[in-house]
């Protein structure tokens, strides 16, 4: 198995540093498409810079839920939405690689779009609760080579792939159960219905307060809470299981619109006085700003990425 995507984990800022937000503006009310279910957290932080964006700049922002299929039911849709600027969406990173290709028909491509800026990005860990007694991956493994038969709750069919992939490289094969996203892999452990599972960081809270453990950072660094976490990639799994929050729009959006948007984002998320980036930090680690050139490098590794991940799996 090979990754053709490595990443540094450092924060890639493409920055306009050296310019004032334009006198651009929306033509109207803009929309903001929210991949996500509302009273999530992925919601929240988008209402917060939805809120932010209005006392800062006057605009009026009209946030809008169009969930379904990790983000693909807002892609497909926003595409052919006005590429003006008074169309923006937020969904995950997987959107525009797994989510898509994993698709029989997809119905979008990475060409419909201009993408903005990631807001954070997952602090994904394979967690268990504290009193199963494991330190480490490697603990569960000996336990499933013992004969118990491990439970892996994943929130995604990426997830799920690279839990197959990472059981399959130390020579277990896991029991993977499907989870309505980090809180109902906080569910499942809590109420014994899984055994490990992804986090995507809403398990900080718990490993702070010594009731889980995160057993293995799915990222291309440590953990920000559990540095001492081995790393997947040093456990065979040559994939990372990185993902970010991220601000897109459709095609051809005029580079004016582009820049005031992406730069009156970033400016909030990165401000820790505001709401937004207070959130941010609490909920998901702080902000992860990776726009421009590199936005678009990243996405298109990610993508060859995703499919290399997908011929393992079938193999």
């Amino acid at each position: 198995m090979k990754s053709l995507r490595l990443l540094t984990g450092f924060i890639f800022i493409f920055c306009f540093s050296n310019m004032s937000i334009a006198d651009w503006a929306p033509p109207g009310p803009m929309t903001m498409l929210i991949a996500f279910k509302a009273g999530g957290g992925a919601d929240t932080q988008s209402r917060l810079i939805a809120e932010e964006l209005e006392a800062r700049h006057g605009w009026k922002i009209i946030p809008k839920q169009l969930t379904g299929k990790g983000g693909a039911v807002l892609a497909a849709s926003m595409k052919d939405e006005p590429n003006d600027g008074s169309v923006i969406g937020i969904v995950i990173s997987e959107t525009f690689d797994y989510n898509m290709i994993a698709a029989k028909k997809a119905a979008y491509t990475q060409e419909d779009f201009s993408f903005l800026t990631t807001t954070s990005g997952f602090q994904m860990g394979v967690v268990a609760k504290t009193d199963k007694g494991w330190k480490t991956m490697e603990d569960v493994f000996s336990a499933a080579k013992a004969g118990e038969q491990i439970r892996f709750g994943a929130m995604s069919p990426k997830s799920s792939d690279l839990a197959y992939l990472l059981g399959k490289a130390n020579d277990v094969e896991f029991n993977i159960v499907t989870t309505k996203g980090g809180k109902g892999t906080m569910n499942g452990l809590n109420a014994g219905d899984i055994d490990i599972g992804w986090g995507a960081g809403i398990q900080n809270k718990a490993v702070k307060a010594g009731d889980m453990v995160n057993l293995a950072s799915g990222l291309p660094v440590p953990l920000s809470v559990s540095p001492d976490a081995p790393l997947t990639k040093d456990l065979g799994l040559p994939f990372y299981a990185d993902g970010y929050f991220l601000f897109a729009a459709p095609a051809g959006i005029p580079d004016e619109a582009r820049e005031t948007i992406t730069r009156a984002i970033v400016d909030i998320v990165t401000d820790e006085s505001t709401k937004a980036a207070q959130f941010l930090a609490k909920a998901f680690g702080g902000s992860h700003i990776i726009q421009g050139a590199d936005l678009d490098k990243f996405l298109a590794e990610s993508l060859d990425s995703a499919r290399t991940i997908l011929k393992e799996v079938s193999e």
